[in-house]
């Protein structure tokens, strides 16, 4: 399910994450409909199936065809399905997502999917959960003794084992704090899991929000893109006064103050050649999404020097 072709500005996947829309695990089939439509109205020819819209690990094979017939009569290829706060090393939990990982890739090998993205990020703490935005609150912080590390390589590789067994490739979210929430610490793991089915979605934006000091984000980049083979790509107005006190509120990609355009040319020249997918959150997160996609081709037309 790898894609093998030449990719241009015109071709390349970009999918709507389904953030935007609310949990619809039990919706019927009315409600999928019109919420791919929109999607599909919008210019989006790719999804990514965000599960904090439908799990489709727990769907019954009876809905999992039905997802897969809406997906083909809208036009909409599942370009990847991302877990979103299903550590595999999470002390709680860590069984129960490390099982519906497993249910998530066999899922997505049944629609269709190129990527299955999974991260180490947990769920949101009480404070993060109340807040405007989340990010501006403390969440869980990942353990880094050699007895953590050594798990997460372990359960990693083999989610990775699985998801190359069925065509699929596995993508790693960077998210802060956790053992990838640095440039040199995401590199590190998945040098360690040491598989080519296994690389980086280095979804800068997760740190460029934070509220304190962040590394450079050309400089993450840069690092981060020869490893990578999925792009979560989202953008926000990140400000310092003088006494140091960072403020950051989501953005569009062509007008947040990380830059893109040099972001993506380091990209192709990196090599990278993955689908991308856009976020946004609040207000009309769809619309956003959109021009954050008509933004992307320019400069990846630019990137591939096509003007």
């Amino acid at each position: 399910m790898t894609y093998t072709g030449k990719r241009t500005s015109a071709n390349w996947p970009i999918a709507a994450a389904m953030l935007p829309f609310p949990d619809s695990q039990d919706a019927d089939e009315y409600t999928w409909r019109k919420q791919l439509a929109q999607v599909r109205f919008e210019g989006f020819t790719a999804v990514d199936l965000t599960d904090n819209w439908v799990r489709v690990g727990d769907l019954s094979r009876e809905r999992l065809a039905l997802l897969k017939g809406l997906l083909k009569e809208y036009g909409l290829a599942p370009s990847a399905i991302s877990a979103i706060r299903r550590s595999v090393i999470d002390p709680v939990g860590w069984e129960d997502n490390l099982e519906y990982s497993h249910r998530v890739i066999d899922a997505a090998a049944f629609l269709g999917s190129e990527i299955v993205s999974v991260g180490l990020h947990r769920p949101l703490l009480g404070a993060q959960a109340h807040a405007l935005w989340f990010w501006t609150q403390p969440g869980p912080v990942d353990s880094r003794d050699p007895d953590n590390w050594h798990r997460a390589v372990t359960r990693l590789r083999e989610l990775g084992e699985h998801a190359v067994s069925l065509g699929l490739l596995l993508s790693l979210e960077m998210y802060e704090d956790t053992l990838l929430g640095t440039a040199d610490s995401a590199v590190r793991l998945v040098t360690d899991i040491g598989m080519s089915g296994v690389g980086l979605n280095p979804d800068l934006g997760n740190l460029y929000r934070l509220h304190r000091p962040i590394e450079d984000f050309l400089v993450s980049v840069e690092k981060c893109m020869p490893y990578a083979n999925y792009w979560h790509m989202k953008s926000y107005s990140r400000d310092v006064n003088a006494e140091g006190h960072v403020t950051t509120v989501p953005a569009p990609m062509a007008f947040g103050t990380a830059n893109y355009r040099e972001a993506i040319q380091i990209a192709i020249d990196a090599g990278f050649d993955g689908p991308m997918c856009v976020e946004n959150y609040g207000g009309d997160g769809l619309t956003v999404s959109a021009e954050n996609m008509r933004y992307i081709r320019r400069m990846l037309a630019v990137a591939l020097n096509e003007i």
